[in-house]
């Protein structure tokens, strides 16, 4: 854990101190058109306890470094729950000093808690940075191919 680091779950009463680190996210991965309240009523829905997921902060002081949202996700072929990282995003002011791995460590001790046989998540293939972090985790690189069906 970097130093001066703390991560938990988000609380109800700091959740409006996420919401521009979640639009900056969605900034990253070039969202168009970034709704603050349709972000406050979807991601809301994530603050523990909840049948959904969770949202973890990664704090220095009282400032939101990152966040890592987990949705309560299904493996039919394992028969069980499992937990996918949906999203994972580090302020780029603190990139590079712990704050990802740290992240990822406390996303992979909820998914334990939750008795989950594994940790999941995706990147998208240019990003490069992200993916230096997740190699160096010890996660499998899957052969899986996603797609997506706009609707």
């Amino acid at each position: 854990m970097p130093t001066g680091i703390d991560i938990s779950p988000v609380a109800a009463e700091e959740f409006e101190r996420l919401l521009p680190l979640i639009a900056a996210y969605q900034r990253f991965y070039e969202v168009e058109q970034i709704d603050e309240e349709r972000n406050r009523a979807f991601f809301r829905r994530f603050l523990a306890p909840s049948g959904d997921g969770m949202l973890i902060a990664a704090r220095e002081g009282e400032r939101i470094v990152g966040y890592a949202c987990l949705y309560w996700h299904f493996s039919s072929t394992l028969a069980t729950e499992t937990v996918l990282m949906n999203d994972l995003f580090v302020d780029e002011g603190v990139r590079g000093g712990g704050v990802g791995r740290a992240l990822i460590e406390a996303s992979a001790a909820v998914a334990r808690e939750r008795g989950s046989p594994h940790l999941e998540w995706a990147t998208e293939p240019d990003n490069h940075t992200a993916q230096r972090l997740y190699n160096s985790t010890g996660a499998e690189r899957t052969e899986w191919v996603e797609y997506e069906l706009g609707l």
